[in-house]
């Protein structure tokens, strides 16, 4: 297979051509591999989670995005998968300055788990996924992971919602 080839030349040739060189379907460009990158994508969030399991609930679902992530290694969907720890990071240093903080919390125990169901579940959807759509789901999820935390459902909502919000966002 040639790397050299333009996507654009690839979009005018048969469809047999196509196919030859992997071509991907909306691109063009040559050498794309959506299944496999799929099947690792999949493999390594199995991985993660099976790994992150050995934190317990919450570590099955960041070691699901982070195997995800992993998994996806050269493929297109790593592209788009979330990075964890940038978002608890993140989070960690903004969880005081939001609205719906309550004093006392604590960020580990409380807003942690609600922050990490919102972005490590967010890629399990369709990009034009809403939030409202998948809110039972992700109620499920905070009540598997949210251990010792005090929030109730309710509270832990709203910073879900932020941290699904914040990795919906095209970044630059």
């Amino acid at each position: 297979m040639n790397n050299d080839i333009d996507g654009k030349v690839v979009k005018q040739m048969t469809d047999e051509t196509k196919s030859d060189l992997n071509a991907d379907p909306i691109t063009g460009e040559p050498g794309s591999h959506p299944v496999g990158t799929a099947l690792g994508s999949a493999g390594g969030a199995a991985a993660g989670a099976a790994i992150g399991s050995i934190a317990g609930p919450l570590g099955t679902l960041i070691g699901g995005a982070i195997g995800a992530i992993v998994g996806g290694g050269a493929g297109h969907a790593a592209g788009e998968a979330i990075d964890p720890t940038l978002e608890e990071e993140y989070w960690r240093a903004e969880h005081t300055n939001v609205s719906y903080y309550k004093e006392g919390s604590d960020y580990d125990r409380d807003y942690h788990p609600a922050y990490a169901v919102g972005y490590a579940n967010r890629a399990r959807y369709p990009a034009d996924a809403r939030f409202e759509d998948h809110e039972a789901d992700l109620e499920r999820s905070w009540n598997d992971v949210k251990g010792d935390s005090e929030l109730t459902w309710a509270d832990a909502k709203p910073a879900t919602q932020d941290a699904w919000n914040r990795v919906s966002k095209p970044r630059v």
